[in-house]
């Protein structure tokens, strides 16, 4: 399940279709959480995928082996957002306490924290690590943008916003981009301080950014609204593409969507609990699955897998199930 990028990318590319896609069932799931699953990443080059939950625990687990190699607990300041640094060994997060806004660079090796990063004075909502340098940007509900360098405590750059801030690098960490109030400014992660070089609008949609990203090769960009909209657009004209419609979220909630790996596919969340899938090309709904949960799980494609991982009350991972697939059977 590992092998090198370019393999990882090969059998994607080679692999994912709709009829794949609307196969994918729960393969494997850890019921062992106390709460919820604020946030997950995965890590860009290793198999490991990281978790955040409101049971204060932060959980490592090997993707290849599906297993839990260590939980942490962080019951002083509880745990909303986790991301993995370059090194498979080391996240920031961010904190669920209410009072201590900073976030943190943690090992996971030796459970010891290298650094604070403090600057925040509300909630940190989004998160996005740069992946090519040791940058990270943050956003908080206190209405900044913070730019940061891992080996410095002080934040490097300051951004004002008027709302509740979704943030993310490109895979080149070359630009950045930051959404609130129906608009999506992108920034060069060089000159940022010059204000926005491009604003893309997404149709009028007002209600608070929750996640923006990037597709692996830079070309598109998803927005993720708390009114149920994912908003998917050419990231270097700004043409909305399309809109996909779920249910609302609740503001205490965040709705979490995810490219797939070569860019064809959506998966996202809902406020309903269900998952969603749409084709990019066509625009159209491809698969979904129920849920008995009533608030959207947080999903993340595995870089260059056929899975993707979904996060409530507990941890799933979702695989192809061969044997509706009469047609590939046999096929490798």
């Amino acid at each position: 399940m590992v092998g090198t990028q370019s393999e990882r990318d090969d059998k994607v590319s080679l692999e994912l279709s709709e009829e794949i896609l609307q196969s994918m069932e729960v393969g494997m799931a850890f019921r062992d959480y106390n709460g919820r699953i604020s946030s997950m990443d995965f890590h860009k080059t290793s198999s490991f995928l990281v978790t955040a939950s409101d049971d204060e625990s932060i959980r490592l687990y090997d993707v290849s082996t599906a297993t839990c190699l260590k939980t942490i607990n962080s019951k002083k300041y509880g745990v909303d957002l986790v991301c993995f640094t370059a090194q498979p060994t080391t996240v920031i997060y961010s904190s669920k306490n209410g009072w201590d806004e900073s976030l943190r660079l943690l090992s996971l090796h030796d459970n010891k924290y290298l650094r604070y990063f403090k600057g925040h004075h509300d909630r940190v909502v989004s998160l996005s690590l740069c992946s090519r340098k040791e940058c990270f940007i943050s956003g908080s509900l206190d209405r900044t943008v913070l730019l940061w360098d891992q080996r410095a405590e002080k934040c490097q750059g300051l951004l004002r916003i008027q709302g509740r801030p979704a943030t993310a690098y490109d895979e080149q960490g070359l630009v950045f981009a930051v959404a609130f109030g129906g608009y999506i400014r992108m920034f060069d992660a060089r000159k940022y301080e010059k204000g926005p070089f491009e604003i893309f609008s997404v149709g009028g949609d007002v209600s608070d950014a929750n996640v923006v990203q990037f597709s692996n090769d830079g070309r598109l960009m998803l927005l993720t609204t708390m009114g149920g909209h994912i908003h998917v657009l050419d990231s270097f004209r700004g043409t909305l593409l399309s809109t996909y419609n779920v249910k609302p979220v609740s503001s205490n909630s965040t709705l979490e969507a995810s490219f797939s790996p070569e860019g064809m596919f959506v998966v996202s969340g809902s406020g309903d609990g269900s998952v969603y899938a749409w084709s990019v090309r066509s625009g159209k709904e491809v698969a979904s699955w129920m849920s008995t949960e009533n608030e959207p799980p947080v999903i993340k494609w595995a870089p260059g897998n056929l899975m993707f991982v979904t996060g409530s009350s507990e941890l799933s991972f979702w695989i192809p199930d061969l044997s509706k697939l009469g047609a590939y059977v046999g096929r490798k």
